[in-house]
């Protein structure tokens, strides 16, 4: 452990972190806001409790426009113009930006701040955008279309997708180490192993093999192994996403304990609703093809214990994730909250 934090304190000065123009910011604020999100807040009714003045849409909107301005200036088109040109295709391509967005939030919530945690944001973007780029192949999820538009594989083809994804999680790590200002190196190493854990064989790779194993099985598998399967395909990168965010931010144990605990829940519940849409919303409301789940028989909730029940469980798991935020000042949580709601509200 010694030797790398001395590693990543060489490495990390190696490097200037230099801010986008104040010009491009301008630009940005213009270009970025994908119309799909804005037409899921529109649809999005999170009840707000009389005390709270809490603008979601603002904040997410603000926090969106941050973001990309940031994942833009990280993943400049250099050569191989090829490579990159992919790398961004899936990155730029707008989305929901939940994982950096809970990132944000929960180093806001432990006493961070934006510019600190934005490196390691932005690498959850990059592991997410991987991540979608790998599932959308012919040998894994097999799907044309991603965000309304064509998957990465069929405007540059697999051989290109393939190394496009394999940069983007060099990028991370590399993006983290070079970027991160102000932040002592055995938290910047904490927060990378955390990262990388619930990435690989441990978390989302265990995740998508233990879900391919389940496509087109008839016989009769359990909500508990199903909960498994979604825990590790999905909800490892939300809770890699929150638990390296407030490691950034300086949380204490018992802290990092409890936002576990939230992201788990939030992480599950992104699933169950996913499955639900799968089978209630076109694809054109989707941005990607609905009723490919069905189709390949794969282990979903609703195939299991039906739609109704499966929006129970998901309004079940949005309560136990907000309790886990009752011992946090209330202001500071109220994104990770409206996050939850979010979640388990959302269309798309």
């Amino acid at each position: 452990m010694r030797n790398l934090v001395a590693h990543v304190n060489l490495v990390r000065h190696r490097k200037k972190w230099i801010q986008p123009s104040s010009a491009f910011s301008c630009l940005s604020k213009s270009i970025y806001i994908s119309s799909k999100f804005q037409s899921t807040i529109n649809v999005l009714k999170v009840e707000e409790e009389p005390r709270s003045k809490f603008d979601f849409k603002t904040y997410m909107i603000n926090k969106i426009t941050s973001i990309n301005e940031a994942l833009d200036y990280a993943v400049p088109l250099i050569e191989p113009i090829k490579l990159h040109e992919a790398m961004r295709y899936t990155i730029l391509s707008g989305g929901k930006r939940v994982r950096p967005i809970v990132c944000i939030a929960s180093c806001e919530l432990v006493g961070g701040n934006e510019s600190t945690v934005m490196p390691l944001a932005c690498a959850q973007e990059m592991i997410h955008s991987m991540s979608v780029m790998l599932d959308d192949l012919p040998c894994m999820d097999n799907d044309d279309f991603r965000l309304g538009k064509l998957s990465n594989h069929r405007v540059y083809g697999e051989n290109i997708t393939l190394l496009a994804a394999r940069s983007l999680q060099a990028l991370a790590v590399d993006h983290v180490i070079t970027a991160t200002r102000g932040v002592p190196p055995e938290r910047l190493v904490r927060a990378l192993t955390e990262m990388a854990i619930l990435t690989g064989s441990k978390g989302a790779a265990a995740g998508q093999i233990a879900d391919l194993s389940s496509s087109g099985d008839e016989s009769n598998i359990s909500i508990d192994q199903l909960e498994h399967i979604h825990n590790q395909k999905t909800g490892t990168l939300c809770e890699g996403a929150v638990v390296s965010g407030a490691i950034i931010g300086g949380a204490s144990e018992e802290e990092i304990v409890k936002l576990r605990k939230f992201s788990k829940c939030i992480g599950l519940t992104f699933q169950i609703v996913d499955d639900v849409l799968d089978v209630t919303k076109t694809s054109i409301e989707l941005g990607k093809t609905a009723g490919k789940d069905l189709v390949a028989a794969k282990a979903t909730y609703p195939r299991l214990i039906g739609i109704e029940k499966s929006r129970e469980l998901a309004l079940k798991l949005n309560s136990e994730a907000k309790e886990q935020l009752t011992g946090f000042d209330q202001e500071k949580a109220a994104p990770l909250i409206a996050l939850a709601d979010y979640i388990v509200s959302r269309q798309n």
